[in-house]
């Protein structure tokens, strides 16, 4: 790609103020809009660290336990902040050590810059101490990614690599500076990237697919408007709601998409997918009409793909056409911007008349709430349940908070029983499913949005991969409320043992430290609960601790999550529980 860069050398800046490289990117970062770096400091970044040390006013550094903790607290302020998260690290070790963040980032569409230091230009290909071919090895899991060994190039790719991470479908860019072009002097001629040739982040909307999705529209009479994250990520939250509104039709949500309508939107129908609600998955096969928008049709949400939407035609609208007709096909594909065509596709049609259709989907509902909904969160034995638990942290907050989540058993009862009245109140791993993500992301979410409280819901699976970031929640003293379900086991895994593999418990049971002495080691307020009745005034000292706290919470051992879809099945064979047959 050649960037676009505003301006003629004129107006570029000023060619006599020399800077070091390593300046030049501190001031460019500024130049961005950068309030908060997440980083660890290495030999090969060192120079970068020593001139951030002059900009402690005006720069935050964030200084986690692990590299990749950097990555998913990027992700996590990211996020819940609609701004670009920014991480730095250094060579080698450090460099490899955020992979499954680069990778994480580029499933979910999280834009990210993570800057690593390098060994000097002289020494590449050498096996230098820490010397890693980080550009080879990340580019299948990032956006776009460079190697910087000249001091004059760092302000022109650095505002290269925040464009093309914010622009279009957002994703992850590493730039990889060498040490020697981090001390090197050059004049800083600093400029707004407005564009990159062979780049188009933005295709222009065909006016005659959106009339074509809209004679769509007007024809169907049992339609469904599926939306994923895209629609937040184009900042389209209210064209999207206008959208819906207007049309009159039932509205179902990924994983991702969460929160872009509040749960109790009249016309909010539910989470799809294979632990989604029964209405949307059940009544997938009587749709005329699938109206997919900002969403990549996910095998986690579409099952057997050949059996998805079988009866209906599909529009897509969608901003990057790799996902169109990659694994179901559109009758109507219009690409674009959302922020841009839903309002083109909202101003050709009329108000549908889905009342009966409507009330369909809400006799489904009935069925999951006695069936599925109400042993969850109201069980009658004496076994404290992930449901129960979410459901009472969530209203204790009015539905209000933000919710972050590890990846597991917790994350599906977290996400199916929180609610949600503000976009942007779902922070969770999805595409990559990465364990270990929760608590880095919890701490960029508070960072990210310091208005809001952040609720961190955890498995000890997943919690014991990145725990070390309890030291830095401790050092910053960040105050996000940690929900610990504890079950001994590594949860969703033993599910399948159980269901698909004949009860063969195959190393998931897992023998967990004394989480309450790693609490109090790091000096964060902690509590423990065993049985139901401890469970209303323990949520409620979490809630009114000013500062961090871990809630540990003993939930039923063996306990599975549904409604679930079977690998490989139909949609619409989704179980309710493990026993009773679907419903119609």
């Amino acid at each position: 790609m050649e960037e676009m860069i505003a301006g003629n050398d004129s107006t570029r800046g000023d060619a006599r103020r020399v800077l070091s490289g390593s300046r030049a990117l501190v001031e460019t970062l500024l130049l961005e809009g950068v309030e908060v770096i997440f980083g660890y400091p290495g030999g090969a970044i060192i120079p970068v660290y020593d001139a951030l040390y002059d900009y402690q006013e005006r720069l935050r550094h964030v200084l986690v336990r692990h590299e990749q903790g950097a990555l998913h607290a990027a992700q996590g302020y990211a996020r819940v902040s609609s701004r670009v998260g920014v991480c730095m690290v250094t060579s080698g070790p450090g460099a490899t050590n955020t992979v499954t963040g680069l990778a994480d980032a580029m499933a979910d569409s999280t834009p990210l810059v993570l800057v690593t230091g390098q060994v000097g230009s002289a020494l590449l290909g050498t096996n230098a101490f820490q010397e890693v071919d980080i550009i080879a090895i990340t580019r299948p899991v990032t956006k776009w990614n460079y190697q910087v060994r000249r001091a004059a190039e760092i302000p022109r790719v650095l505002s290269r690599a925040f464009y093309i991470a914010r622009s279009g479908r957002p994703g992850p860019v590493l730039v990889d500076i060498t040490k020697d072009a981090q001390v090197e002097m050059a004049p800083f001629c600093p400029g707004p990237v407005l564009g990159a040739r062979g780049y188009v982040p933005y295709p222009p909307p065909d006016a005659r697919q959106v009339e074509a999705a809209a004679a769509l529209i007007r024809e169907a009479r049992r339609p469904m408007v599926l939306f994923g994250q895209g629609v937040m990520l184009g900042g389209a939250e209210a064209e999207f709601r206008a959208f819906v509104e207007k049309s009159g039709m039932p509205a179902a949500s990924t994983l991702l998409g969460l929160s872009t309508l509040p749960v109790d939107h009249p016309l909010y129908v539910g989470l799809l997918g294979m632990h989604g609600n029964y209405a949307p998955n059940i009544k997938n096969k009587d749709c005329d009409l699938l109206v997919a928008v900002g969403m990549r049709f996910d095998d986690r949400v579409t099952g057997n793909p050949l059996e998805f939407g079988k009866n209906a035609r599909v529009i897509h609208l969608e901003i990057d056409p790799a996902e169109v007709n990659k694994i179901i096909r559109a009758d109507v594909p219009v690409v674009g911007d959302v922020k841009e065509t839903l309002p083109m596709l909202t101003g050709r049609i009329a108000p549908g008349e889905y009342a009966g259709w409507i009330e369909e989907f809400r006799a489904c509902a009935r069925v999951e709430e006695r069936e599925t909904i109400r042993p969850a969160v109201q069980p009658l034995d004496d076994a404290l349940h992930m449901g129960e638990v979410a459901r009472a942290v969530s209203r204790a907050y009015d539905d209000d908070a933000i919710l972050v989540t590890d990846v597991g058993q917790q994350q599906v009862f977290a996400c199916r029983y929180f609610g949600y009245r503000r976009p942007r109140s779902v922070v969770t791993s999805g595409g990559l499913g990465t364990m270990g993500f929760g608590l880095p992301a919890a701490i960029g979410a508070r960072l990210g949005a310091p208005g809001r409280e952040v609720c961190l819901v955890a498995g000890d699976g997943g919690l014991q991969m990145t725990i070390q970031e309890l030291g830095t929640v401790a050092q910053l003293d960040i105050p996000v409320k940690i929900i610990l379900m504890n079950n001994g086991y590594l949860g969703m895994v033993r599910q399948w043992q159980e269901l698909f593999y004949h009860k063969r418990y195959a190393f998931t049971e897992i023998q967990n430290p004394d989480f309450g002495c790693i609490a109090r080691a790091h000096r964060i307020a902690y509590r423990l609960v065993e049985r139901r009745e401890e469970l209303p005034a323990a949520i409620r000292e979490m809630k009114e601790h000013a500062g961090p706290f871990f809630l540990e919470v003993r939930v039923m051992k063996e306990e599975n999550v549904f409604p679930m879809v079977p690998v490989g099945a139909a949609v619409e064979d989704i179980l309710l529980n493990g026993v009773t047959p679907p419903l119609s």
